[in-house]
């Protein structure tokens, strides 16, 4: 269980900063993260970072898809490693 805890920390720091990455370059114009990759990140298990992100920049929080989806994410992920965490080391 500790690689795991390790792994939600990594991907949850990258999704919050690839995430501020991107509210920056919107801000300056530049090349953007494609929307694809943010929801990715959250699949991967950086909801929780990406969401975080967002509020705090205000980025993609106009985005419904954005707003549902990465909660929905999170939500799916966290009863994914609940019922894991049950059945499996009981």
């Amino acid at each position: 269980m500790g690689y795991l805890l390790y792994y939600l920390l990594l991907i949850n720091a990258i999704a919050f900063f690839v995430c501020a990455f991107d509210k920056r370059a919107a801000r300056k114009h530049r090349w953007r993260i494609p929307e694809k990759t943010l929801f990715l990140l959250a699949i991967l298990g950086g909801s929780v970072g990406l969401y975080l992100s967002m509020l705090l920049f205000h980025h993609k929080t106009k985005h419904w898809y954005f707003m549902v989806g990465v909660p929905v994410i999170f939500a799916a992920e966290a009863i994914g490693i609940w019922l894991l965490h049950h059945f499996l080391f009981i």
